[in-house]
């Protein structure tokens, strides 16, 4: 659609012998939207984005006038506002159930009588398989063959369909498994900085600042190129793929000055450990972030990628860095067109979004500042990623910690390791594990790390026998540079051999530690170690035998790994003794940073990023083996039980049906506040005990090959029956004999009466044709944001959500299902009404429902006595509305292309 342009902001810009249609900042400022200048790089983008799609409907002239005027509010007015990122970014756990969607709506329009051709993204999406290889095999050069082909045997059904999207679908591209993790092919190949697309009406060459959303947090990562993107849940990345608006608030900026220079021995690492800490102290959730400074002069974009990569730890929407010359220098190498490269930089200049030295700063909602000289070498932990610790004090640290966190005295004893010469203790790091694209994406510590382990082999010492070690690249480029240095020999040598490309330890893919490793932590309740170049450390999330988890820059990862111990101060006492019989301190081989920069120059080469992406999407012998089934429809395999045709479209007409009040409907679950999508959502293991695991074994699938939910996100028949199925979840209706509230995934089905878990009341209540609602207190919906969280909502039969106030992007992704958010008036609650879960439930007034009507809830209760009360709908929008008459955005979207 073409913009209305309200403020005349659309020009041309040539560079070399290219012609761009842009919108002008400059112009818009010179055309009444006063301040544009003065406004944060990120919001720049955002005043872009809304001045490119303006409509007068879902972007109109107050929403970009309500950008400018930031600078009064500071992001504070709380406005909503519609954004169009340029593109979607997806791994293959949240990506699975989207091109799902996808097939089903080609199975849904072809119902309808349309052509199925006509069901595709509509802006680019890139799939990223980097989320199923598991460390199985580790420190042996056969590793890497034998994971591979362990995540084909696990895998094999969702390969051969996402094999088939990545054919029938347009605009839809699939990086294969043994590639790299998404962020780091995104930032290495992917982005571009200022993206460039075609105007189908007047076939101009439009160009705009690079944008995306992603269905993985830390998306965030290719902040430190200057792209704005952060993680979402994958209704709103359907959304998006499919054309329609993501609903965000405008935000406050926290501007981040960066001064000065780090020092020698200091990593990138302890720098964005250190800034994660003082974010988090600052508290920035829900807002974006964004550094500026003299000390971006001579940062590196790998350094601010690390920095971007970790957003989601100190808890912004986005930690931005803006284009630069490091920009520039960072797309030559990693080889991008030379066209791409110059527009870049004359576009960032025209739209005074570049920086330099004598740039003024911008105008922000509040400020921090760091002098890098002041940071020192940390790790995290052991818990979680803001728990900073000096190196100097990491061993004290966590001898407190076993006091604090853990209630376990230190008591020196070991405890021998059946078949082996060797024993095991409290504090002994048992993984240690170079991965996560955090700090794999950085050459300066990857090659920091080979150096400190050529190092370590020429005096001698080597990695003690119960740490498993790993080594994780988050793309082929680091192994190939590793390789053309001479360090991945050396790497070998102390056992980090490569086990594959993807995410593996950091989401808790380590794999399984030696049995009788394990043996011995468990039996004798020892609190074992792992240390790990990620980005996230929870308590159980790395591996379940280890229950201390730091996080800490790849060479320092090499020294754990020799130490073998938290109870080693690797500052000050000897990682071990050399192969001459004298101690050797960590001093003795950290290499220095012009050693690294001197390799850096060497190895990471613009022919080599060109050579490693040529064939991104071709795929290995393994993948081209893979058959694909199909071609413009999916041809479903009824016994799947990884990809199943979801129920959505079953049925669908072409027009929907008229609104009803919702008649009758029983209470499925009283929750208190902050239920989150971590409650609601499937996520872990699969429980043999559960309607998940029933399903599993009647299908013939033995426990050992359970897997778990985000392998199975394709499948609604396992997701649903793992809806509100989480083991800590209370449902408030469920008690035991002595009236405590009981745990787990239970309700009672009315009117019998009869105790049982959520998805078989939720399936005796469909059978009955009995519609469902749901009670809950504040905040409902927190967390990451997950699409199953609505979806199973929906699949249980849930018509409605009756809360105090709900999480923003969950209340999105449930009008997106076609279910109803309804909220309490002040100082109303479902306890204060006295609800039990007995009572019956009617919606009024939904008929002719607009966005933010009040409508009325009569609630009978199991007395036959009444009550009214007035909720108020969190319809929020026009579009929102339309979503939920047509009964969820996929049928809206549908139904518009099937016209």
């Amino acid at each position: 659609m073409t913009s209305l342009d309200s403020f005349k902001a659309r020009r041309t810009l040539t560079v070399g012998d290219k012609t761009y249609t842009y919108y002008s900042l400059t112009e818009a400022e010179k055309n009444g939207l006063s301040g544009v200048s003065q406004l944060p790089f990120s919001l720049k983008v955002l005043l872009e984005n809304l001045l490119r799609h303006e409509d007068g409907r879902t972007v109109t002239k107050d929403d970009i006038v309500a950008v400018g005027e930031w600078l009064q509010n500071r992001g504070k007015a709380g406005r909503e506002i519609a954004y169009r990122p340029a593109r979607v970014l997806m791994q293959d756990f949240t990506g699975v159930p989207a091109v799902v969607d996808l097939a089903a709506m080609r199975d849904g329009i072809a119902a309808l009588g349309g052509d199925p051709a006509r069901i595709n993204p509509l802006v680019p999406v890139d799939l990223v398989i980097d989320h199923s290889v598991i460390v199985d095999e580790f420190g042996t050069p056969k590793a890497f063959d034998r994971n591979v082909e362990l995540e084909y045997q696990r895998n094999g059904e969702r390969y051969r369909f996402l094999k088939w999207g990545q054919s029938a679908f347009d605009n839809f591209s699939v990086v294969p498994p043994g590639t790299g993790i998404c962020h780091q092919v995104n930032l290495e190949y992917i982005s571009q900085t200022v993206w460039v697309r075609k105007d189908p009406e007047t076939g101009e060459d439009v160009a705009y600042p690079d944008t995306l959303v992603g269905t993985d947090s830390h998306t965030t990562m290719v902040n430190g190129l200057a792209v704005l993107g952060w993680g979402v849940g994958g209704i709103e990345a359907e959304a998006a793929m499919l054309g329609q608006p993501v609903s965000m608030l405008i935000p406050e900026v926290i501007g981040f000055k960066l001064t000065g220079k780090l020092k020698e021995g200091v990593t990138a690492t302890d720098l964005v450990l250190t800034v994660t800490e003082m974010l988090r102290k600052k508290g920035v959730v829900g807002k974006f972030v964004e550094f500026y400074g003299p000390g971006l002069d001579d940062m590196p974009v790998a350094d601010r990628s690390t920095i971007g990569n970790m957003a989601p730890e100190y808890g912004a929407t986005c930690g931005l860095f803006p284009i630069d010359q490091r920009t520039i220098d960072y797309l030559e190498v990693s080889g991008r067109e030379e066209d791409r490269i110059a527009l870049v930089r004359d576009y960032a200049r025209a739209q005074g979004m570049w920086r330099e030295a004598h740039t003024p700063d911008p105008v922000y909602t509040d400020l921090l500042e760091l002098e890098l000289g002041d940071v020192v070498p940390s790790m995290a932990g052991p818990k979680r990623p803001q728990d900073r610790v000096l190196l100097t004090n990491a061993k004290t640290a966590f001898e407190g910690a076993m006091e604090s966190e853990f209630k376990t005295a230190l008591d020196g004893k070991r405890y021998k390791v059946e078949g082996t010469n060797f024993d095991v203790g409290h504090g002994d790091v048992v993984i240690a594990a170079i991965t996560s694209c955090t700090n794999t994406s950085n050459p300066s510590v990857m090659i920091g790390a080979g150096l400190l382990a050529r190092n370590a082999v020429a005096k001698g010492l080597t990695v003690k026998p119960w740490v498993k070690t790993s080594l994780a690249p988050g793309s082929q480029v680091v192994a190939e540079y590793l390789k053309d240095a001479g360090l991945q020999d050396d790497l070998d040598a102390l056992g980090f051999n490569l086990v594959g490309f993807g995410c593996t330890t950091c989401i808790g893919n380590s794999g399984p530690l030696p049995v009788p490793v394990s043996k011995a932590i468990n039996d004798n309740d020892l609190v074992a170690v792992s240390v790990l170049s990620g980005n996230r450390n929870f308590e159980g999330r790395v591996n379940p035998d280890v229950r201390a988890n730091y996080l800490a820059s790849p060479p320092l990862v090499v020294a754990y790994a020799i130490a073998g111990s938290m109870l080693v101060d690797v500052a000050s006492q000897p990682l071990g003794t050399g192969s001459d019989g004298k101690p050797v301190y960590l001093k003795d081989i950290w290499p220095s940073a012009s050693e690294i920069q001197e390799f850096i120059d060497r190895t990471v080469t613009r022919k080599l990023f060109r050579e490693r992406y040529a064939d991104v999407f071709t795929g290995d012998a393994n993948w081209r083996k893979v058959e694909v089934e199909g071609g413009l429809t999916y041809e479903w395999q009824m016994g799947s039980t990884y990809v199943q045709n979801p129920p959505y479209f079953e049925g669908i007409t072409k027009e929907p049906e008229p609104i009803t009040d919702i008649e009758n409907a029983r209470v499925l679950g009283l929750f208190l506040d902050s239920i989150t999508t971590d409650h609601i959502s499937p996520a872990g293991n699969i429980r043999v005990a559960s309607p998940a695991g029933a399903y599993l074994q009647s299908h013939q699938v033995a426990v050992a090959d359970f897997n778990q939910y985000g392998t199975r996100r394709g499948n609604h028949e396992i997701m649903m029956r793992g809806t509100f199925a989480n083991i800590r979840i209370k449902n408030q209706m469920v008690k035991d004999e002595t009236g405590a509230i009981v745990e787990g995934g239970y309700t009672i089905h009315h009117p019998s009466g009869e105790r049982m878990f959520i998805y078989d009341a939720a399936m005796r209540y469909a059978d009955e044709g009995v519609p469902l609602v749901v009670f809950a207190g504040k905040e409902y919906g927190t967390g990451s944001s997950r699409d199953w969280a609505a979806k199973g909502t929906k699949l249980l039969g849930v018509r409605a959500v009756v809360a105090q106030s709900f999480e923003r992007i969950h209340r999105s992704n449930l009008v997106g299902m076609g279910v109803m958010p309804l909220v309490f008036e002040e100082g109303t609650s479902w306890q204060s009404l006295g609800l039990t879960g007995a009572e019956q439930v009617s919606l009024r007034g939904l008929s002719d429902v607009k966005p933010r009507q009040t409508v009325t809830a009569e609630i009978t209760r199991a007395d036959g006595s009444t009550i009214e009360v007035p909720l108020v709908c969190r319809i929020d929008t026009l579009d929102e509305l339309e979503y939920y008459k047509n009964g969820g955005i996929l049928h809206y979207v549908l139904r518009s292309l099937a016209a």
